[in-house]
């Protein structure tokens, strides 16, 4: 059941349901097809990420992604969604060297994709960046914790958030709320300080892998749904095990055409 009661989901909604206390649902999405499902059941926000690097293009890093290659995967799940709003992230490369050159990149997404936000890393480095954007009248969900595009300066997948880095925490989440976001993503963050900035902060918290008292869930919908096999993260729950279930499908698929049984009959034309 969806958190946000709107026909079409737009950003002031997000407000209006931290102040209800309703809960908002938020999946990945790379293509058409997942997007037209999700939307269906009533996921409130679809992040075109830049895992998509990953889990679609197999790279073993976010930071090859490309705007254009974003836009590509964007163009398909806003054409898909009627209902949720679709969020692109700004991939590294595309906005670190100056406010302006993340307005640019952020006007070619909008403008390209027909999408109604972008998604940046980052915390108080990054506010007048956030702002910038904002300023052009494009919104912006923020990201902070474990940002994956400073994965390599983070020294890997660390959590984020513990000892005196709860107080980082908390800087960056009310930078990136001054800068004009109307969401901020929590990435690895500790429970309790997790749920302690979203309690300080009036825009909305996203978390992944930050407990249960956030305003809203993200996953990556190839984690989630077991289309992606490999380990995950631990703060992945598994809805299904699609991954499995398309093995032996292809299999099935295999074993048939070797047998010579299909194509059947009723699958033949006369």
């Amino acid at each position: 059941m969806s958190g946000i009661d709107a026909k079409r989901v737009r950003t002031r909604h997000f407000f209006e349901a931290k102040a209800a206390g309703s809960p908002i649902s938020a999946l990945t999405s790379y293509d058409a097809m997942s997007a037209r499902i999700f939307d269906e059941a009533g996921i409130d926000m679809l992040l075109v990420g830049d895992s998509a690097a990953n889990v679609v293009l197999g790279r073993e890093t976010t930071l090859s992604i490309t705007v254009d290659e974003m836009i590509v995967f964007a163009k398909a799940v806003v054409l898909a969604a009627r209902r949720a709003l679709v969020v692109v992230d700004l991939p590294f490369g595309s906005y670190e060297i100056s406010p302006e050159q993340a307005v640019s990149s952020a006007v070619k997404i909008m403008k390209e994709t027909g999408a109604q936000a972008v998604k940046v890393e980052g915390g108080v480095e990054r506010a007048e960046t956030i702002s910038a954007i904002v300023t052009a009248g494009i919104p912006v969900c923020g990201h902070i914790g474990f940002t994956p595009q400073s994965e390599h300066a983070l020294g890997g997948p660390v959590i984020q958030g513990r000892g005196s880095g709860a107080e980082n925490l908390t800087r960056d989440a009310r930078a990136v709320e001054a800068a004009g976001a109307f969401a901020v993503v929590l990435e690895m963050v500790p429970a309790v300080i997790a749920a302690q900035v979203t309690r300080d902060i009036e825009i909305a918290t996203i978390g992944i892998g930050a407990g249960p008292d956030t305003d809203g869930q993200i996953l990556v919908w190839q984690d989630a749904f077991g289309f992606n096999r490999a380990k995950t993260a631990r703060f992945v729950r598994h809805y299904a095990n699609l991954g499995d279930s398309l093995l032996d499908a292809a299999r099935a698929y295999a074993d048939d055409v070797s047998a010579r049984s299909f194509p059947a009959a009723e699958e033949s034309y006369e």
